[in-house]
């Protein structure tokens, strides 16, 4: 019996049976399900009456792809195998072609154009419904000619399995890269924690010493701390030449090709390049927008940058080089705020920071965590749980897998293996939710102890999960987190304003051995330090804005050395010396198989209305429930059942501009600290 074909899951709320699912159970379920999707899209087509948003619009098709295919590509994130690598490639052009049928079947989107023309009398939420759902077949080539369509859905198949290739090749490169030290002398500066973590590595391979990788918990620290300035550099260039080497992962024809065929794509439905096809959809709307927002924030935050430049150059005695950054920043945070990530560590115990940002949405929310371990998890690390209302409502089930492995990508998101949504018969599918991060593990010795920039990643993610744990639509394609891409960022980054009040902090940061509670003075220096080095931040993040803004507004076939294009898109914002042999773009997943394509700008955008949005809970308080309780209202739990804009000035009561960002940060419109 294949399970994944079962018509639900016989499991506390229909949760997925993660062990028993097989491999071998994907292919008939995913056939089966275009099967029965196709079946379904045939009765829409052939009904006799006259179109309408009920018999059209709103008629529920099979969820079995679906939940298929959200089951499956989750786990090939999450956790991953070489089979399930070669079943993705697999799958991809076989769904793309799938979803390409339906969009292009002139019948169904006859009816559809029928009803957008005469809709009737419908809620607001239906109306946006119905716009997104004609516009979305616009946007896949509806209009075109037959001849078109079929370009298309070959532009988009390639495009499918070019971005499944990009990611397995940053992977497996990733995993390849080992720093195996066997000399104690190599770990001068390195903290406890960080050698531990590389002694527990080097163990789990029988090997003897340390060591040290890639992947984000061991990256990070050996950077900063490692004293071996010729160690450092090699870690920083094996990061920086990922899958540009010449070898089987490299990445640059891949990138050159996913460029291209966007813009092709592009120019097929009309636009001159492919920027204004995605910006058409986002709340920025134009590029021209897009730039004017790069250039208002990097006109007010070079000069700090460059300030920020030239004092690292001057402690480091000799002009700071790319692997030189994270040391000397630490060194000099230390003199100037006498505050560090290690010394903060032992009050950031993984388990209190959970019960900390858990206990934040009860405090803010009046919903409650339960682990439940009666649900089924896809990896012993992964933790589940049942969300509750205030009320004693069931929410949502939460998925938290909290630790980096060789099957999980690098970075921090946040999914879904089952969107909330009403059904026709009025019944609530409350949404199934994760938040997936690579976060510092235990060890034989200690426990899980964060930095406090792990503890703000915690946070986003948990924010995106509470976006979807809110939803309260009706309709599936507008729960939760499907809001235009510039949106989506707004209530992760909120979140991660409270990873420095006072307030918030008291309530868990403790000592993992003492139990004392972070000392207020400490919590001071946290506070003061939180500008530290925002300029250089600020403009890195533009220059990977501008990075991705000149791929996508090109107009012609990208012909430059993917090298090359690189360092002339995003010269003007490059502080430190460019390096030969690195390359970003080759790794660079947000916009070339991330969805953020033409769209990275989304999170300095998103910052913008984070800073605003979060200046009225420190105006009436940083748990003020009114305040919180019209997020939720407002933002949280509406999805995309309307404009973007229109949710934030109803809960903010005016459009966002820069000015709360600036004053976060200190800086003035003069671009001096």
């Amino acid at each position: 019996m294949n399970i994944l074909i079962e018509q639900s899951f016989q499991t506390l709320h229909g949760t997925a049976p993660f062990s028993r699912i097989k491999l071998e159970d994907y292919e008939p379920a995913i056939v089966e399900a275009m099967k029965q999707e196709d079946d379904d899209i045939a009765a829409i087509v052939n009904n006799p009456e006259v179109p309408t948003f009920q018999n059209t619009i709103a008629v529920p098709t099979s969820e079995l792809l679906e939940r298929t295919t959200s089951i499956f590509f989750n786990l090939v994130g999450a956790n991953t195998s070489d089979e399930m690598d070669a079943l993705a490639r697999e799958f991809s052009p076989i769904l793309t072609e799938h979803y390409a049928r339906i969009a292009h079947n002139e019948q169904l989107f006859e009816r559809i154009k029928k009803v957008w023309e005469n809709p009737g009398e419908l809620t607001p939420e239906q109306q946006k419904l119905l716009d997104d759902t004609y516009d979305g077949f616009v946007r896949s080539g509806a209009l075109l000619s037959p001849e078109d369509k079929e370009k298309l859905t070959a532009l988009e198949t390639e495009l499918g399995q070019l971005s499944l290739q990009f990611n397995q090749n940053e992977l497996k490169q990733t995993n390849a890269f080992e720093l195996h030290i066997t000399n104690p002398d190599d770990l001068s500066g390195l903290p406890d924690t960080a050698k531990d973590a590389a002694s527990l590595a080097a163990k789990e391979k029988g090997k003897e010493g340390w060591l040290f990788t890639l992947h984000a918990p061991s990256y990070g620290p050996f950077m900063t701390y490692a004293d071996n300035r010729e160690l450092r550099r090699q870690m920083y260039m094996a990061k920086n030449t990922l899958c540009c080497k010449g070898d089987d992962f490299d990445n640059r024809e891949i990138v050159r090709r996913i460029v291209n065929l966007r813009q092709e794509v592009a120019k097929l439905l009309g636009f001159e390049c492919y920027a204004d096809y995605a910006l058409k959809k986002r709340m920025a709307k134009t590029a021209s927008r897009v730039n004017s927002l790069i250039k208002e924030l990097y006109d007010a935050y070079m000069p700090v940058a460059k300030a920020e430049i030239e004092e690292m150059n001057a402690i480091a005695g000799q002009p700071i080089m790319p692997w030189d950054w994270a040391y000397y920043s630490h060194k000099l945070q230390l003199k100037k705020h006498n505050i560090d990530s290690e010394m903060l560590r032992p009050y950031f115990k993984l388990e209190n920071v959970k019960d900390g940002i858990f206990g934040l949405a009860t405090r803010l929310y009046g919903i409650t965590f339960k682990p439940q371990p009666d649900i089924e998890v896809y990896h012993p690390d992964v933790q589940a749980y049942e969300v509750f209302d205030a009320d004693g409502t069931f929410l949502a089930v939460l998925y938290a897998d909290f630790y980096p492995r060789p099957s999980k990508q690098s970075g921090a998101w946040m999914t879904d293996y089952q969107e909330q949504h009403i059904d026709a018969e009025g019944t609530d599918h409350r949404p199934h939710v994760s938040i997936v991060m690579n976060l510092t593990k235990p060890t034989e010795e200690k426990p899980s102890l964060l930095t406090p920039g792990e503890v703000e990643t915690f946070l986003h993610e948990f924010g995106h999960a509470l976006h979807s744990i809110f939803s309260k639509v009706r309709y599936k394609g507008q729960s939760g987190t499907n809001v235009q891409r510039d949106f989506v960022e707004l209530p992760s980054q909120l979140m991660e304003n409270f990873a420095i009040e006072p307030d918030f902090l008291h309530t868990f940061a403790f000592h993992y051995e003492t139990g004392e509670p972070l000392p207020d003075e400490l919590i001071e220096r946290i506070r003061q330090s939180r500008n530290f080095h925002c300029g250089y931040a600020c403009i890195r993040q533009l220059s990977f804005c501008m990075l991705d803004m000149a791929y996508y507004t090109l107009k012609e076939p990208l012909a430059d050395d993917i090298m090359d294009f690189e360092r002339k898109a995003w010269s003007q914002a490059i502080l430190l010396p460019s390096i030969p042999g690195t390359n970003m773009s080759v790794q660079f997943s947000h916009i070339m198989s991330g969805g953020y394509a033409a769209g990275y700008y989304s999170y300095k955008w998103a910052e913008v209305l984070d800073a605003d949005a979060f200046s009225l809970f420190k105006e009436k308080g940083i748990f003020n429930k009114e305040t919180a309780e019209l997020f939720r209202k407002e933002i949280l739990s509406k999805g995309g059942t309307a404009d973007p804009m229109t949710l934030y000035v109803n809960f903010r009561g005016k459009e966002p501009d820069i000015k709360a960002l600036l004053k976060r940060n200190d800086i003035q419109t003069n671009g001096k600290p």
